[in-house]
């Protein structure tokens, strides 16, 4: 792994030059921007159960099947397309410090996004003059979530776009992908006929992965080590899956 905080650093230059990640960063803001904005709507009228962050962190699906395609899907795409994946390989780096790289520079940057939203709580505590809210414990359960899930997110991004040589297709796919884990999880979780016969060990799995779950849990200040665990090996496979769809292209070509 001498490589990689090189290759890291290159990746994440080639993203910060992209259309593709402005597209998504201005997609993204403007999205949360919205949301914040109708939270401060809702609260300015009636009074609320739950704290702002509870409700800000209900709609991360939507960005996150939307942003993590665009930041992903030329990461390996593109190179093979053009034919400059062979060529990298012909360097002294491995394949895996190449997965790594890409996967860590739009994780970077995935987070970082984020990771800027913090602001509009900032904003919220500095003129309302109300630190109520400003609950930190579904904020930082909020943010917490949003970091770990987004390791296997990007992650399954990254796959989409080992898979194929087009970038289209890649982001399709990741949106897809996507959208069946944490969507087709949530629709499933709530579905009696899961509950028959051979079937409740596929609803013992689902709620297992039910994302919008660990969510809630989180948001809560429930972190449980089940989580975690799904995350990280989830993130762990896709990232293997990756590396796996790379060398088995090149041993084809």
């Amino acid at each position: 792994m001498r490589h990689f905080l090189t290759l890291l650093s290159h990746e994440t230059r080639m993203l910060l030059v992209s259309p593709a990640t402005y597209i998504a960063a201005t997609l993204f803001l403007a999205f949360m921007g919205l949301i914040f904005t109708k939270i401060l709507e809702i609260y300015s009228g009636t009074p609320q159960e739950h704290s702002p962050a509870s409700v800000y962190f209900q709609l991360f699906w939507l960005p996150a099947c939307v942003m993590v395609p665009l930041l992903t899907m030329k990461c390996i795409a593109e190179e093979r397309r053009l034919g400059t994946i062979e060529t990298l390989l012909t360097t002294p780096v491995t394949t895996t410090e190449v997965v790594l790289a890409k996967f860590g520079a739009a994780y970077f940057l995935y987070s970082a996004l984020w990771g800027s939203t913090v602001g509009f709580f900032y904003i919220l505590r500095k003129f309302s003059g109300d630190a109520r809210f400003l609950d930190s414990g579904p904020l930082l359960g909020g943010f917490l979530f949003i970091a770990i899930s987004g390791l296997f997110f990007v992650a399954i991004g990254v796959f989409a776009s080992s898979v194929t040589s087009n970038q289209s297709v890649a982001g399709i796919l990741g949106c897809v992908m996507l959208a069946t884990l944490i969507l087709g999880g949530n629709a499933l979780s709530d579905s009696t006929w899961l509950e028959q016969g051979v079937l409740k060990p596929a609803k013992s799995v689902i709620e297992y992965a039910h994302v919008f779950g660990h969510r809630d849990d989180f948001t809560r200040g429930v972190i449980d080590t089940r989580h975690l665990l799904f995350y990280f090996s989830g993130t762990a496979l896709a990232l293997i899956f990756s590396i796996l769809s790379v060398e088995a292209k090149l041993l084809h070509s």
